[in-house]
């Protein structure tokens, strides 16, 4: 739950394309050495979490000191102030009698704070939250000094700083495999225009190279701005397109009725199709099958009723969407039942109620990700074997918000469950996450992504020619042009509809001249407001 807000936290920037590759250093010696196998349980009680000796219960015995930097005071203290309660809640349960826990506030004189830190010589570091005070640290500390960030910049982790936040690029790639599930043919990307959602973007890109789903269009929005929200969808939707394919079909059907002379079984047809057309504002297949927001919940929201106010329906492609969605009002919106999205599994029931218990409050996944360093953080102390053999073993770590391991850049996998929306405020599980690395589960590396820019929709157009059944004879005088700016492929060939027969043309019947035959009027039907979402014309 919370994770909208959580990655407001953790500042979702993770400039990846930016980023050179990593040298061979001592956080790369060992990994890959390792066999995967069984993940650590890091929940209390587990055999797994058994940190400490006899001996390190002793008085004397020599002490091990942690740091844990937070945001302590000021407008974010409540962020630090949660993350503060679940390593409290890990130190009390696990940690042996020798064990010097000492927090620090990043929020005022970071300089100073950190130099108070560095000079106890912890052997490790929990936080920092946000990627400025992160890659601070990582500039001024030893790179051997292991450390446990809740930011999710690409850019500040590395050389020992490791991020324990979840990654956007796990719950895009997570959704894309579902489109490939899914049997997705071709999708188009909505994604705010920002740093993170272009970078986002470029992870849907690759995700689609990999999986076999090509991607045939990427529109980008301004978070949070109704007009540019409506401009994008306006464009994704080929609205002016269908629009014109839809007039110049009725207006052919319409000329050949007034102005043709027609058999009684021509004229029929060619009204009941006249007729359907004019209950329709747009015509013409939509180039793709799916939509995949990369932006939050109420963004989707917006983007979603305006891509059905220009006649992109649920009939004509599945929406999905990120972690981003989660927490959001978007979970009661009846519109978007049946839309899928990527999330991590629900916290633990034990944690959740101790942490309630003690706080007052119900914890997010920040709370836990703050619970499961703690615990690493305490067996890579107490443990035998090197710090990086710990902290980077290929089987993972079974924490309090599912599985994930650690990587050498300082990334992490997190397994991630898919869930669907059901419109009455509530979502099903559809796909549980993993419970093991066996068995990979991504193949995109974070740092080897680049950002995405716009694309174009590619499409080969809308002939109106394809969607109405004229007689053959008039077919030369009354042919279409194709509607689309962007016409990437040859037109497709014709496709009659079945459920419509014309006769043999000879079946001719006067009638069509009778003066009282009045065809359809041609006018649009005028909309003013759909799901609550006013649209100015």
């Amino acid at each position: 739950m919370y994770m909208n807000k959580i990655f407001g936290f953790l500042t979702l920037i993770f400039l990846a394309g930016c980023v050179e590759s990593q040298p061979e250093t001592s956080w790369f010696t060992e990994y890959g050495t390792l066999q995967t196998g069984t993940p650590i349980q890091m929940q209390y009680g587990s055999p797994d979490m058994q940190p400490g000796t006899p001996s390190d219960n002793l008085l004397g015995a020599p002490v091990h000191r942690m740091a844990v930097m937070l945001p302590l005071s000021g407008d974010l203290a409540p962020v630090g102030r949660a993350i503060q309660t679940s390593v409290e809640i890990a130190v009390l349960q696990n940690a042996p009698r020798n064990l010097s826990v000492a927090f620090y506030d990043t929020a005022s004189d970071l300089p100073t704070t950190l130099t108070n830190v560095l000079i106890t010589e912890p052997e490790v570091i929990i936080g920092p939250v946000f990627a400025n005070d992160a890659r601070t640290l990582r500039d001024a500390k030893p790179e051997t000094l292991p450390v446990l960030s809740f930011t999710s910049d690409a850019t500040a982790i590395g050389d020992g700083v490791m991020s324990m936040a979840l990654l956007p690029t796990n719950s895009v790639e997570t959704i894309v495999q579902e489109m490939s599930s899914d049997g997705i043919q071709n999708f188009i990307i909505l994604a705010p225009d920002t740093e993170t959602g272009r970078l986002m973007a470029g992870t849907a890109l690759g995700a689609s190279d990999v999986y076999g789903i090509p991607v045939v269009g990427i529109f980008y929005y301004t978070e949070s701005d109704s007009e540019s929200i409506k401009s994008a969808t306006y464009v994704a939707s080929m609205n002016n397109a269908r629009t014109q394919a839809n007039n110049r079909a009725r207006a052919v059907l319409s000329d050949i009725l007034t102005q043709e002379n027609l058999g009684a079984i021509e004229k029929s047809s060619l009204s009941v199709q006249l007729d359907r057309l004019s209950k329709m504002e747009t015509l013409g297949d939509l180039p793709y099958d799916a939509v995949l927001f990369l932006g939050n919940g109420d963004d989707t929201e917006s983007l979603a009723s305006f891509l059905r106010y220009y006649g992109v329906n649920t009939r004509d492609a599945r929406f999905y969407g990120t972690a981003l969605w989660d927490g959001s009002d978007i979970v009661s919106d009846i519109t978007m039942a049946g839309a899928k999205y990527a999330v991590l599994p629900e916290l633990s029931p034990s944690f959740s109620n101790l942490y309630e218990q003690m706080s007052g409050t119900v914890p997010g996944h920040l709370a836990g990700f703050g619970y499961d360093a703690t615990n690493m953080a305490m067996g890579m102390i107490y443990s035998t074997k090197s710090d990086a053999s710990y902290l980077l073993d290929p089987s993972g770590y079974a924490g309090v918000s599912g599985l994930y391991r650690l990587k050498p850049t300082g990334e992490n996998e997190r397994a991630l469950q898919i869930v669907q929306l059901t419109g009455d405020g509530t979502t099903q599980v559809v796909r549980s996450a993993p419970t093991n690395f066996l068995t990979p589960i991504y193949n995109l590396e974070q740092r080897k992504i680049e950002p995405a820019d716009a694309m174009e929709l590619e499409t080969p157009g809308i002939n109106p020619d394809d969607y109405i059944n004229i007689p053959a004879r008039f077919r030369d005088k009354y042919r279409s042009e194709t509607y689309g700016t962007h016409i990437t492929a040859p037109a497709s060939q014709p496709t009659q509809e079945q459920n419509i027969i014309i006769l043999p043309e000879d079946d001719r019947d006067p009638v069509m001249t009778s003066p009282d035959f009045q065809p359809i009027n041609l006018e649009t039907v005028g909309r003013t407001y759909i799901d609550s979402v006013e649209i100015e014309e």
